[in-house]
């Protein structure tokens, strides 16, 4: 196997398809597009922003993770993209029962409930329901909604999609806090191209048994490990940089620039 054909990218992408947030968001487009075509005029303004809305909060998802490879700050503003979309779609189902009058579940109640936890029911196949991140993956978590996602009366269509973008909104809460606590223990995608640059030139030191004088990265005071080129995200001097550690978390030696 050729050099090229090993090498692997520092922070890998694309399995937004595995996300439960991409998934959930997914049975949320189909369904949203479904509930405008029935109820509302396709040709009025508020169709085209619910139905674009709803596409936002599942393609951003996508888009984010991807974008997430070379850009954690573009991960997290991303989600927070579809986060917000999420919200406005929520507001908009509603807006769509209280202006017409027509009653909202309360968030405890049966119907609610069993749209809650509509995936855990005893008949429903799990495993090729929830495993699967394809088309067929798709097919099957629709069709676990159907029942309230495809039918003439508005206020359970309506009230379920309530329902399963409260359940978006705390996956995409979690997913965001996941994303920013990853970003304040291990930096960004230049820190992680200079913690490699850095293990790669140990290795080659190791390896030759030598060292480099010339070598303008400094070690470690505390454990003698090679520092690495850090950005200050918090404390007095925010954008600062610094030396760091390799072996941060375990170590936490500095070095002021």
């Amino acid at each position: 196997m050729s050099e090229s054909s090993q090498r692997r990218k520092l922070r890998p992408s694309g399995g937004y398809r595995e996300l439960r947030s991409f998934q959930v968001t997914t049975i949320i487009y189909d369904g949203t597009v479904n509930f405008c075509d029935r109820h509302l005029d396709r040709r009025s303004r508020t169709h085209d922003q619910m139905v674009q809305a709803a596409r936002s909060g599942r393609q951003n998802i996508a888009e984010g993770n991807r974008i997430g490879s070379t850009s954690t700050k573009s991960e997290v503003h991303l989600t927070n993209v579809a986060r917000a979309s999420q919200e406005e779609l929520l507001l908009d189902f509603e807006d769509f029962l209280r202006q017409r009058k027509l009653p909202r579940w309360h968030k405890d109640s049966p119907e609610a409930h069993a749209v809650r936890y509509a995936l855990w029911r005893k008949d429903v196949p799990l495993e090729g329901v929830l495993a699967d991140p394809g088309d067929d993956g798709d097919r099957a978590r629709w069709r676990v909604y159907e029942r309230w996602l495809d039918q003439e009366d508005p206020v359970v269509a309506a009230n379920a999609l309530i329902c399963l973008i409260h359940q978006a909104n705390y996956l995409l809460d979690q997913q965001i806090i996941a994303l920013e606590q990853a970003f304040v223990e291990a930096g960004g995608y230049s820190e992680a191209l200079a913690a490699a640059r850095i293990a790669e030139r140990q290795k080659k030191r190791d390896q030759t048994d030598r060292s480099d004088q010339t070598d303008p990265i400094p070690t470690c005071p505390q454990c003698g490990r090679l520092m690495t080129l850090r950005t200050s995200k918090l404390g007095k001097n925010p954008g600062s940089q610094f030396w760091g550690c390799t072996g941060y978390p375990e170590c936490k030696g500095v070095i002021p620039v």
